[in-house]
């Protein structure tokens, strides 16, 4: 009996040493790449540090002592070399998502961004990239332009009318950017909202996004998969179990609840009420006369509601977040230069190029250098999907000299190439200067810029969230300047709710963002 039992244990223990040890560290192709042990035995490293939130400056920090390339995993790695870039994203890299993606299928449906395979991504995009071409968002006949400048007036408006409701930024310009991606993919009938003006269940929707607890349940979803699906299917007396031992890392409703709940509503609205030919203006009525017209695979109701859905996710955090540190940067005392030059610009606009609300157009915010520089130095440094962008390859290859098993996951990530001391002088200081030639070589520095992604992958978006963000600031510092909460002085803005608490490294994080907005006189 007892010869049995130290059998067992001599085998569990070479099994151990084996998996745990020789096989990764010695018989693995990855063993060559440097990096701490531990990344490279267990993926559970990594995990830890994306339980507190800090997986992105882990692997900054690892890159900082090891070089562009890192083993963060037994079979992951991180690069951040422009090399690694171009081979891993570049157009026909043959690089796919991986299976992390899945996460945000919406109604049990692949959407352009779940979708691997290139084939797949590439129809699909085929279909909406016009609809969010830099021509179409810009256009007086299109849907964006007329949109985005009412959605600013009613910012401003909101400013004069509960000044101290909007001056926090989080929240406020979370309801400028719902209101003006749904009035984009639905119009105003079938599922615009109207959260800015005050429709409280609109403003609703947001609830489950910014709850702190989401970002548990992100953790949850991507490293105990099947355990959390579990959790959240139980149902009577199971579920009343599941919930009364906590065991539940964000209560029901889950996150996107409200939001998935309302894109659908918002589809089967439109698709009940739709005439035989629509305006082809928003991105359902898009989806919708593809799905009439197509000789080829169709998509059904819910390939459409899916599609539109996941832009909604897509469109609210993104582009608020980056508004929300783009005015709290311009608001530090040490950066008020940096706002008058702005204030400048803004105020140096003809009224002839001014909307009927008195506010710069679309177009006209789109040509400003000083404010196109701002917005790029924030995203420089509160790129809005700082963490890797996680991608693989069904067959060997060499990145960097290295060479890469078939199926690694490979990623790199927006935060260390912004963070490139050698390319952007003093990285973690803001300064537009440097996007105008003051501070290096702007050329280089557009190379290392990935705040978009890049390749066939690149988001989509981009124009329409350059259009928000460019026309609402425009906007703001024409009419105001901007300073800092006494009480939040000397503090960062923190992103909670996401996968990642993100904020500026330098400072410690508020959970809130309060900015006083000051009317300026026609003589400032």
């Amino acid at each position: 009996m007892t010869g049995s039992i130290f059998d067992q244990a001599v085998v569990f223990l070479v099994y151990i040493l084996y998996h745990l040890i020789y096989r990764p560290l010695y018989a693995n192709p990855l063993r060559k790449l440097p990096g701490p042990k531990l990344f490279a035995i267990t993926k559970w490293r990594l995990a830890l540090a994306d339980y507190h939130g800090v997986r992105t400056q882990a692997i900054h920090t690892l890159h900082q002592k090891h070089g562009t390339a890192v083993r963060i995993g037994p079979n992951e790695v991180s690069f951040s070399s422009l090399s690694a870039l171009k081979t891993i994203y570049g157009a026909g890299s043959g690089f796919e998502r991986t299976g992390f993606y899945r996460m945000f299928d919406v109604y049990g449906r692949q959407n352009l961004f779940t979708f691997a395979g290139v084939k797949k991504h590439a129809e699909r995009k085929k279909l909406l990239a016009h609809a969010y071409s830099k021509s179409a968002i810009l256009s007086p006949n299109g849907i964006a332009k007329p949109l985005i400048e009412k959605n600013v007036n009613n910012y401003l408006e909101l400013l004069d009318r509960q000044k101290g409701v909007a001056e926090e930024t989080f929240q406020s310009l979370h309801w400028f950017s719902l209101d003006s991606i749904t009035g984009f993919l639905y119009g105003p009938q079938h599922g615009g909202t109207y959260a800015l003006t005050g429709n409280e269940p609109h403003r609703k929707l947001l609830g489950d996004i910014i709850d702190p607890t989401r970002r548990m349940l992100s953790w949850y979803a991507v490293h105990m998969t099947g355990y959390t699906k579990w959790l959240y299917t139980r149902t009577g007396a199971m579920e009343k179990l599941v919930t009364s031992l906590g065991l539940l890392p964000m209560q029901k409703p889950a996150t996107y609840t409200g939001i998935r709940a309302h894109a659908l509503q918002s589809w089967t609205e439109f698709e009940a009420s739709v005439v035989d030919n629509p305006p082809d203006l928003s991105i359902v009525e898009k989806l919708w006369r593809h799905s009439k017209s197509s000789k080829g695979s169709r998509l059904d109701s819910l390939d459409m509601a899916s599609e539109a859905a996941d832009h909604l996710l897509a469109g609210i955090d993104t582009t608020s977040d980056t508004l929300m540190f783009t005015i709290w940067a311009l608001s530090r005392q040490e950066n008020r230069k940096y706002q008058q030059k702005l204030i400048e610009e803004v105020h140096g606009i003809p009224d002839s190029d001014c909307n009927d609300f008195g506010n710069p157009t679309v177009e006209v915010a789109d040509k400003l250098p000083y404010l196109d520089a701002v917005i790029k130095e924030t995203l420089r440094l509160y790129a809005p999907l700082p963490a890797s962008e996680p991608r693989s390859l069904p067959v060997d290859t060499t990145i960097d000299g290295y060479v890469i098993p078939a199926g690694t996951v490979v990623g790199m990530s927006p935060y260390t190439l912004h963070r490139n001391s050698e390319v952007f002088p003093e990285p973690l200081k803001f300064k537009p200067e440097r996007w105008l030639g003051e501070c290096g070589d702007c050329t280089e520095m557009k190379k290392w810029f990935w705040a978009f992604s890049s390749g066939g992958r690149m988001c989509i978006g981009l124009h329409l969230a350059m259009a928000e963000m460019t026309t609402l600031l425009a906007a703001i510092y024409r009419r105001y300047s901007t300073s800092e909460y006494r009480g939040q002085t000397g503090a960062s803005p923190g992103i909670t709710s996401r996968f990642e608490v993100f904020y500026d490294e330098t400072l410690p994080k508020e959970h809130e963002c309060w900015i006083n907005f000051e009317r300026l006189t026609q003589t400032d």
